[in-house]
């Protein structure tokens, strides 16, 4: 990974999308996920499209994988230049409020560059979860050390509540699927999903601002975009459907800017509304002749 990320940008993405096609053609599992995810998310879509999705999304995340070594082992500074931020002052304006900013992202392609650069224009601090690989972990947790003020595990609250409390912006992501434990069944591409609902309780206790943040790669040429959105009015509401219904729509809304610039290849609609519900993501069984 150190070795990539010290080649030029475009033959590092020309790397990436080598890998992208290895993996849609090799990681049948993972490809089988994406394919029942945007089958279920992209109705609208004729077969061949979905199939291009399907094979774009690789890619992207092939080159997501690559630009993970520039996040990790340059200086993310050098990529300015070709970077574009949208709504900054949107962040400042919630900062300024006083009881920190809880950055609502998601698992885009561009998951640990697009926070770097971002660390560019902000101070903010990042929740992660640790990677199973001890080796890995530790490089992971350098990095984002260097970028990030501080990294916190995905279950230190007391570690997040101290960060707002200071102040500060914390990179929050909740567009996965966690199990049954603290969550609602809210709409995500008109499916109902399971969302937790930790992030209203999160802003009820520390009065933070939730602003939404999103970034994603430029496809006519090397550079990259970054979005802050205006900090949620009124949230939490007090009704945790209508809360987690209105973080998916956001997500949703970011997502379908760039369709293939997102991690399609996790189980988001593992757990089902009722434990009898029919899975998704069963294979058929072959027949026995």
């Amino acid at each position: 990974m150190w070795l990539v990320a010290q080649l030029p940008l475009r033959l590092q993405w020309w790397l990436g999308k080598v890998a992208g096609l290895l993996a849609w053609r090799l990681a049948k599992g993972r490809r089988h996920i994406a394919e029942v995810n945007i089958r279920l998310c992209f109705p609208e879509l004729n077969q061949q499209q979905q199939a291009a999705l399907v094979r774009n999304a690789f890619i992207a995340n092939g080159i997501g994988l690559m630009e993970i070594g520039v996040a990790w082992f340059r200086d993310a500074s050098k990529l300015k230049k070709i970077t574009r931020v949208h709504g900054l002052e949107h962040f400042e304006r919630a900062l300024e409020e006083g009881h920190g900013v809880l950055l609502l992202g998601g698992h885009y392609s561009t998951l640990d560059l697009g926070g770097s650069l971002a660390t560019e224009y902000i101070e903010a601090d990042v929740m992660q979860r640790d990677h199973n690989n001890p080796l890995m972990n530790a490089v992971m947790t350098r990095a984002r050390g260097r970028r990030y003020g501080t990294v916190l595990g995905a279950r230190d609250l007391r570690g997040l509540f101290r960060c707002l409390k200071n102040n500060r912006a914390v990179w929050y992501a909740t567009d996965q699927d966690y199990g049954r434990k603290d969550i609602v069944f809210a709409p995500f591409f008109g499916i109902p999903t399971g969302t937790i609902t930790a992030t209203s309780r999160i802003a009820e206790r520390s009065k933070c601002k939730v602003v939404p943040f999103s970034h994603f790669r430029r496809e006519d040429r090397p550079g990259y975009d970054i979005y802050f959105h205006p900090a949620l009015e009124n949230f939490p509401s007090g009704d945790d459907l209508e809360d987690a219904t209105r973080i998916n729509a956001i997500i949703e809304q970011e997502i379908r800017k760039a369709p293939d610039q997102y991690l399609w290849m996790h189980r988001r609609f593992k757990t089902r509304p009722n434990r009898d519900d029919p899975g998704f993501y069963g294979r058929k069984r072959k027949k026995k002749r």
